[in-house]
């Protein structure tokens, strides 16, 4: 029997109660990605906050408890619609680690498909589990479950390994910099010519030299380019914690989602910079990464 709508209440509401097993999203930018499974032992009626205690996570040797927000829940996924799935190189997964489900993709599996190499797009870091410590990962998007993505990797043709070998004069790339302040930024550009191994004279495409008179050119090692990213689907609203890259300083900077806001706007953390800001959707495209010659697209929870 469905329970009377309190104040404040939402569809989503409607899901939880007390005594409900739950998962939690850190707040924590270090742990973005991270679900953490948790029970539902009270709430706060006014202000839609709910109080949690966490089944693998400890404070003074007692299993942790605290308040969090309504947006940060959601129910235990359903099992798989195939039981025994064996898992494959590209899928979408979540890792048991440290208390908590770990959003990644497989990037690499043994011979015998006992061993996988999870890649943590947040951490850029990859790590080996067994398939005991592994689920296919699941979006929960306004109270509904929504079909997993089949494949998160995709290699185009022009976007093997070796296409960053030998480029061609006009190979549109994006360039990154080790320079301080420019952590986790791209500027597009297109490659001049090589000028030695693995090593190419690039010209930018919105960085201009300092007398503004034309379009800045210098020479880039291989490792701190990559192929312009194959265009992503485009959504019509990003949601909390979704990994994004925002225009910025003409060039695509990394960040995370950590307030959506009205008028089609969006609060952006920058975790190399430790830097936030307001963009609009339209500076907005999905993050993607480039790994060992491959695109991996971080998930995201799909638009009907």
């Amino acid at each position: 029997m469905p329970r009377k709508k309190q104040h404040g209440d939402t569809t989503a509401q409607s899901y939880f109660t007390i005594g409900d097993e739950v998962e939690v999203t850190s707040i924590d930018h270090n742990l973005r990605g991270t679900l953490f499974p948790a029970k539902i032992i009270g709430r706060d009626w006014n202000a839609d906050k709910f109080v949690v205690e966490y089944k693998h996570l400890e404070a003074n040797d007692e299993p942790l408890r605290e308040e969090v927000d309504l947006v940060l829940l959601r129910p235990l996924p359903p099992p798989p619609s195939e039981p025994g799935y064996r898992f494959e190189f590209g899928d979408e997964v979540d890792a048991f680690f440290s208390g908590g489900w770990w959003e990644g993709v497989i990037t690499e599996v043994d011979d015998e498909g006992s061993l996988f190499w999870v890649y943590f797009r947040f951490a850029k870091q990859q790590f080996q589990f067994l398939p005991s410590e592994l689920r296919v990962h699941q979006e929960w998007d306004k109270g509904a479950w929504l079909p997993p993505r089949e494949v998160s990797m995709r290699m185009e043709p022009s976007s093997s390994k070796s296409s960053m070998k030998n480029l061609s004069k006009g190979t549109q790339i994006e360039v990154c910099s080790d320079e301080a302040g420019f952590e986790g930024a791209w500027f597009s550009a297109k490659v001049i010519n090589a000028i030695g191994q693995d090593k190419y004279l690039v010209e930018y495409k919105s960085l201009r030299t300092e007398d503004n008179k034309q379009f800045l050119r210098e020479e880039v090692d291989i490792k701190h380019m990559r192929p312009r990213p194959p265009d992503a689907v485009v959504v019509d609203s990003f949601n909390l914690n979704e990994e994004v890259d925002a225009y910025y300083n003409d060039g695509w900077w990394e960040g995370v989602i950590s307030k959506i806001l009205k008028g089609s706007k969006y609060k952006i953390y920058f975790k190399r910079t430790k830097d936030d800001g307001e963009f609009r959707h339209s500076d907005l495209r999905p993050h993607q990464d480039w790994i060992d010659g491959t695109w991996v697209m971080a998930s995201q929870a799909l638009k009907f």
